[in-house]
């Protein structure tokens, strides 16, 4: 299933209640342990300079300018003259301190710049200080006020969002980022950050004039409050670094980026659909304008200029009748729409003990299908809008679906194609109508013995001037490109191939014929998790890896696409960046190589990479170690593994942060691991299908001799003391691991776990345990392996989880109770999915640990 958002576990501990203790290393899991880790996000966070760089492009594209974090409180503008490869400060900081301390205090470290314009010849620079705009002469660092209209229409990134009707809590934790807020208000405001249960804490004020630089993550809420109390807005922090004018109350704000994906995955799979406003009647207008076609009585109808009303169809039923989405041909003359064949939708329900309006409990159910429900049946179907007929349309390639979509019609009207997705995700199709005869033919079939990975490896652009389209596949074994015929379903070339997988496409450019994209796994020597990014011409040829560097990487191009600001790091080695040339990959120049050494003084250990040999003894299984800041090599420390093996993805963090979740749990007095085992993705078909209807191996074999190869290098790992913890999916893989590998994983912690893939949602299960429902499932299911348990086990789930329906730890417990075994349960009243990440949870989860891996009461 769908894993948490598992980033949220960096600040994990941030609800830690803080315990003032002496300190004391003396044991393991003491109050001094618990404090310690539950400060350790605060004692790391903002303590790497260096590290981002958001350009700021002029001069026609061939210059830059930045501002980078030097110091805890300190910052410099920079630079880069792209064309001559050069770095070079953007100014003089300590002649330009000098002259704004005419205007005000400003030391040369921390100038308080809100935005700089840069003339092209370099003799001035404009400056935005306070709001007010300033020309400095870059000879005499004189200031003068600019030419009134050069700013007016200059403005910040955004503003806030209204806090009424917006989110009230964190959400999820992402990359580190800043956030500049600027107070414009007339009074001082008071920001707070909104933790994930909608607390808030206050982090100062802001006196009018004044701006306050934040270090916070991603996905992070901050709240700004006026003198009087009142909510002047939110702001939720991004993937980058921003900045917000804070005004006062009643001005209008930018609008906000959304903030939430653009495509999810419902209960009964394939892409979110649009959603009409409820009393709307779904009408689509003809391209020439002269017809609206509409839905009536379940039936296709059309009305001309005139007002008439034709009715295309004659079939349709409540049960089995036509939806909204109506698609015209380009020269208006065909049709095509889609009936719906309904069936009835299961309902979960789920009671709620302690509701906050009431005293007595609430019934809550919702839609929610599980493997093996019926699905509505989607069939496309055609019509003559001219001769008012309807063409017949042979559903025999299409008549198990479980999705239909990417409806399209050709541009000379002379067809209609669509995706379609076999019911057990074995046959995915492309498939054509043609508009005059209804015949259905193939243009591309993709078929598998396992699964096909529709929700993450999907990839179709028509070419429409070329008459071809551009398909992803894992048909030679690894995930890749294909150059196809549009018209014959031919296959011209493959487009990229080698033992590496096309992790996504960037972009496609048709006029030059090139796709650009990322990559796993090209560089050989390194880590085939680390994104690389890499251009090819459509017939393969021309191969161009843009990206160097040994770590995982993401990139920025400059707005002419001309050159690409590349930022790499390694969970033990913080970003570099650099500039690159768009069209070779060469490198330009280093732009930042970020510092850490404030961060190693706190005594943070970085996490180790670590790889050992799978249960095939041939495939390198990849993984990470956690140390806690008061290591010693002579002690003994039992291990927790952090499992999550949910086949959409791999899990194993690549990207360098100063803070993980795992880190926070060693500080207790373990080693934490983390290791993608065979069955999760991103790799070879091979090593994926490990996982098609085998869920329950979680690739747990690998896992075993990963931490046995990490043993046998560190003694101080202690292999008679190994414990294992995790959510959704993950705490299945936990509590599997304890019933069928208990002679290794003596403690395990299962949080909200699909224990039984028949209780899960329909999508994320069928994609991997197949259809239909078979004798597999019940093996897979922990209902079935509880009578295996050894050791000890936690399991946690929260009363009100809308993710995996909460029956189903409920059902593992009825199973451990009738195999007379013990265990310890704790349901968390009110909790959604990710019961164990409440602060509750998290105290209990890691007490758990304290008591049976290290033998001592925890917080003594």
């Amino acid at each position: 299933m769908v894993r948490v958002q598992s980033k949220m576990r960096r600040f994990f501990w941030l609800m830690l209640p803080l315990i003032s203790l002496p300190s004391s290393a003396l044991a393991q899991g003491t109050r001094a342990d618990y404090s310690r880790a539950a400060e350790l996000p605060n004692l790391v966070q903002g303590k790497v300079f260096r590290d981002r760089v958001e350009p700021h492009w002029f001069d026609e594209n061939r210059q830059f300018w930045y501002k980078v974090r030097t110091g805890p409180a300190s910052h410099e503008f920079v630079v880069i003259e792209a064309e001559k490869g050069r770095r070079r400060p953007a100014f003089d900081h300590q002649k330009l301190a000098q002259a704004l301390k005419k205007i005000g205090d400003a030391p040369a470290d921390r100038l308080p710049i809100e935005q700089l314009a840069f003339d092209p010849a370099g003799q001035y620079v404009d400056l935005q200080i306070r709001g007010r705009w300033w020309r400095c002469n870059l000879k005499s660092y004189q200031l003068s006020p600019p030419p009134a209209a050069a700013h007016a229409g200059d403005s910040l990134q955004q503003g806030l969002q209204p806090f009424e009707g917006g989110p009230r809590a964190s959400q999820f934790t992402g990359d580190e980022s800043t956030v500049t807020f600027i107070n414009r208000t007339a009074g001082a405001v008071e920001l707070f950050w909104l933790d994930t249960e909608g607390k808030r804490k206050s982090y100062g004020r802001i006196r009018s004039g004044q701006q306050n630089e934040m270090h916070t993550f991603a996905g992070h809420l901050w709240l700004v409050v006026d003198e009087q109390g009142h909510a002047l807005g939110l702001k939720v922090a991004e993937n980058k670094d921003s900045t917000v004018e804070i005004r006062a109350a009643g001005k209008k704000a930018d609008k906000p980026k959304p903030t939430t994906p653009d495509t999810t995955f419902p209960a009964t799979g394939g892409k979110t659909a649009r959603r009409r406003e409820p009393g709307t009647q779904p009408q689509a207008k003809s391209p020439d304008g002269r017809l609206c076609a509409f839905i009536k009585d379940h039936n296709v109808w059309v009305r001309t200029v005139g007002g008439e009303e034709v009715a295309l169809s004659h079939d349709g039923t409540a049960e089995d009748g036509y939806n909204s989405q109506l698609f015209w041909s380009p020269d208006s003359r065909k049709l095509a729409a889609v009936r719906t064949k309904h069936c009835a939708e299961r309902m979960v329900y789920f009671l709620e003990s302690s509701p906050s309006d009431q005293l007595q409990p609430k019934l809550h159910s919702h839609a929610y299908a599980k493997p093996g429900d019926p699905l509505p049946v989607l069939r496309p179907q055609l019509f003559d809008v001219a001769g008012r007929i309807q063409i017949a349309v042979e559903p025999r390639l299409f008549d198990n679906p479980w999705s239909i979509d990417d409806y399209r019609w050709a541009a000379d009207s002379s067809r209609f194609t669509f995706v379609y997705n076999q019911r057990g995700h074995q046959v995915l199709r492309l498939l054509v109508i043609d508009a005059s005869s209804g015949a259905v033919e193939p243009i591309v079939e993709e078929r598998s013995t396992t699964f096909i990975d529709y929700s993450g490896k999907y990839f179709l652009r028509y070419l429409d001037a070329s008459g071809e389209l551009i398909w992803m596949s894992e048909r030679d074994g690894w995930n890749h490109l294909y150059l196809y015929d549009a018209k014959t379903g031919r296959v011209k070339n493959q487009i990229t191939q080698g033992p590496w997988v096309v992790r996504g496409v960037e972009r496609v450019d048709i006029e030059k014929r090139q796709i650009w994209f990322r990559a796993g796994g090209i560089h050989p020597g390194q880590d085939p998790y680390y994104v690389h990014y890499c251009r090819v011409n459509f017939d393969g040829s021309g191969l161009t890896v843009l990206t160097e560097g040994d770590g995982t990487h993401k990139i920025d191009f400059s707005p002419d696409q001309r050159y690409l600001i590349d930022s790499y790091s390694r969970v033990d080695m913080p970003p570099v960046t650099e500039l690159r040339r768009s069209g070779d990959g060469k490198l330009v120049c280093e732009i930042e190589r970020a510092n850490w050494k404030a961060l190693l003084h706190t005594g943070w250990k970085a996490p180790e990479r670590f790889t050992a040999k799978g249960r095939d003894g041939t495939t390198e299984i990849y993984g990470v170690i956690f140390r806690p800041t008061n290591f010693e090599a002579a002690k003994k420390y039992p291990v927790i593994e952090d499992i999550y093996a949910g086949p959409q993805d791999s899990f194993v963090p690549k990207r360098f942060a100063a803070f993980y979740s795992a880190q926070a749990m060693a500080e207790l007095g373990f080693i934490v691991v983390q290791i993608d085992g065979m069955g999760t993705s991103n790799r070879s078909k091979k090593f994926h299908d490990v996982c098609w209807k085998n869920l329950a191996d979680a690739g747990l074999p690998d896992r075993i001799l990963w931490i046995r190869a990490a043993a046998a290098r560190y003694p101080y790992l202690d292999l008679d003391r190994v414990g294992i913890y995790g959510g959704s999916a993950g705490g299945q893989s936990a509590a599997g691991a304890a019933m069928t590998h208990g002679d290794f994983y003596k403690v395990a912690v299962a949080d909200c776990g699909c224990h039984d893939n028949r209780m899960d949602k329909i999508w994320w299960n069928e994609q991997w345990m197949g259809w239909p429902v078979g004798p597999h499932y019940a093996a897979n299911s922990n209902v079935t392996l509880a009578p295996g348990l050894k050791g000890k086990l936690l399991l946690i789930v929260g009363e009100m989880d809308t993710n995996v329906d909460p029956a189903s730890t409920m059902q593992v417990v009825n199973a451990l109770i009738r195999a007379d075994k013990d265990f310890e349960l704790l349901v968390i009243p009110g909790s959604n999915h990710g019961a164990a990440e409440s602060p509750y949870g998290r105290r209990r989860r890691a007490d758990f640990f304290v008591r049976n891996l290290l033998g001592v009461e925890p917080r003594r």
